[in-house]
């Protein structure tokens, strides 16, 4: 799945600041909901809900966040830079500094559940999560971010 498709520059945020995992997800449901015109409420409530049931904090410092949520018609992202790690219940206990976050419809579709699995792949790659890393700019996360690396799992 083409990772253009659901994330745009707009929704690329650099060295983002949040005192816990709670307040991170409200800024990012806040963000979400005037980007889609729907109640950042309702995001939130749904992206809680979620963690609830297991942390999405995958480990080596990434969490994938991801909700499906009544009223996004596709999938959507938004990528973040932490400006300090957080704790984010990581599998690995590792703090968190890199976050996408991402919403899908409420109806299943398996091209939207190809969303989370493009994303999750993209970042597992190392290389990738050192330009993320080493990003100066959000145009600089953009692109290190959709770049192709190479591989057709991609």
């Amino acid at each position: 799945m083409d990772i253009k498709s659901f994330l745009s520059p707009a929704n690329v945020l650099l060295d983002v600041s949040a005192s816990d995992k709670a307040r991170l997800l409200q800024m990012l449901s806040d963000r979400a909901a005037s980007a889609l015109n729907l109640p950042a409420d309702r995001i939130f409530h749904h992206l809680a809900a979620r963690e609830e049931l297991g942390s999405t904090g995958t480990g080596a410092g990434i969490a994938i966040p991801h909700a499906r949520v009544e009223g996004v018609k596709k999938p959507f992202g938004i990528l973040a830079r932490l400006k300090k790690p957080m704790d984010f219940s990581s599998i690995d206990a590792k703090p968190v500094d890199l976050v996408f976050l991402l919403l899908l419809p409420a109806t299943s579709a398996g091209e939207q559940l190809n969303a989370l699995a493009s994303v999750a792949r993209r970042l597992r790659n190392p290389e990738r999560l050192r330009g993320l890393r080493g990003a100066i700019h959000y145009s600089d996360l953009f692109h290190a971010f959709i770049a192709e690396s190479g591989t057709s799992q991609e």
